[in-house]
């Protein structure tokens, strides 16, 4: 996907060598980027520029950037894009659980970046309504209206619940879900721990949907935080090499 021009991206990061190679690399992609040094100046920023995407670094000098999701979240749907040294499983959790909408551990490489800020973009042109009746994934077809999924033009039988975790993955194509989101979604609130019924599905569905179960190419594992499901995966080749070393079991 091209990048969208003018695009405006809101860096949120203490460190000035980060803060300017940061600025340095987008502007030189057709961003336009701000950049503020706290996490006071960036809600701040953020009030008065309406970016289009936020990139933002937990570890802030005034408050954890946690809080600063939660502030944003309060009152606007933009894309945020966590980039933070803190790799730990739980407080990846805890940014989405909170609204952050992907996660990047340092070190990460320009590419990635660019894949992700252009995910977050693609996110955010999705009319606020959901999805168009059809959803279109490389060979995946889902008609939502009439509860129809064909996968290379075979009619694909799903059972409600399958259904059901597949419309929530749909609503929310290229955004890390964690199996808590998940499970509330599609299960309810009491089975917000019950993370073996999640992975149960997940199998069942990359069953239907997958030409590889083993080696998905659209609902893919975010270790120890929970799925993304991928609408324009990259080509099978590029997928097999990236992902052999990994398993992708629930």
């Amino acid at each position: 996907m091209s990048t969208p021009d003018g695009a405006r991206i809101l860096v949120v990061e203490d460190d000035p060598g980060m803060s300017r190679a940061l600025k340095r690399n987008l502007s030189g992609h057709g961003f336009q980027v701000r950049a503020a040094g706290t996490g006071r100046s960036g809600l701040e920023e953020f009030r008065r520029w309406h970016p289009d995407t936020v990139l933002l670094d937990l570890g802030l000098p005034d408050v954890d950037g946690l809080e600063l999701v939660h502030d944003i979240r309060a009152t606007a749907s933009t894309p945020i894009v966590i980039l933070s040294v803190r790799g730990a499983e739980q407080e990846k959790v805890k940014a989405l659980n909170l609204g952050a909408d992907d996660y990047l551990t340092r070190p990460f490489g320009v590419d990635e970046l660019l894949a992700r800020i252009r995910v977050a973009l693609r996110h955010a042109a999705r009319p606020a309504s959901g999805n168009a009746p059809l959803f279109e994934a490389g060979e995946v077809r889902v008609d939502l209206e009439r509860r129809r999924l064909q996968v290379g033009g075979r009619d694909v039988h799903l059972t409600p619940t399958e259904y059901g975790l597949l419309t929530v993955f749909l609503r929310n194509a290229d955004k890390v879900l964690t199996d808590g989101m998940l499970l509330r979604e599609v299960w309810g609130p009491e089975y917000g721990s019950e993370a073996h019924y999640l992975h149960v599905y997940v199998a069942r569905l990359r069953k239907k949907i997958e030409a590889d179960p083993q080696l998905p190419r659209h609902l893919l594992t975010e270790p120890g935080v929970g799925y993304r499901f991928v609408s324009e995966p990259p080509p099978s080749s590029e997928m097999s090499a990236a992902r052999c070393s990994k398993s992708p079991s629930g």
